[in-house]
C-alpha cells in the first residue's frame, strides 16, 4: 500500500519557518522603529497604540501577537501588515519586541 508512507508524511510536524536573513532583520528593526513607533511611541511605551514593551507583551502568546501584526485590529487604527510581512517575519518581530531577538 503506497498510501501509508504518504499518510505518515502528513502526520509529521512541519518545520519551523525560516528566520529572516540578516539584511531583512535590519529592515524589520527599522520597520518596528518607524512604522510601529509612529503609533506605539518611539520608545514603544505607548501613544495612539498600546505599549509594545517586553513587560507589556510577556503574557500574550506569540501567535496572537503575530496575527495582530498581520491582520490588524478592525475598528482601531491598527492596520494589517500581511501584504508587506510574512508570517515568519511577524513572529520575528514579536520575538524582537519581547527581547528575544536583538
Amino acid at each position: 500500500m503506497r498510501l501509508i508512507p504518504v499518510l505518515t508524511l502528513l502526520l509529521l510536524p512541519l518545520p519551523a519557518a525560516a528566520e529572516p536573513v540578516s539584511a531583512r532583520q535590519q529592515e524589520l528593526r527599522e520597520f518596528v522603529a518607524q512604522d510601529c513607533g509612529s503609533c506605539h511611541g518611539m520608545t514603544r511605551k505607548g501613544g495612539l497604540g498600546a505599549p509594545l514593551t517586553a513587560d507589556s507583551l510577556q503574557d500574550i502568546g506569540d501567535e496572537a501577537l503575530a496575527a495582530t501584526i498581520l491582520d490588524g485590529r478592525p475598528g482601531t487604527p491598527m492596520p494589517p501588515w500581511r501584504g508587506l510581512l510574512t508570517e515568519s517575519e511577524a513572529l520575528w518581530i514579536v520575538r524582537h519586541l519581547k527581547g528575544e531577538n536583538p
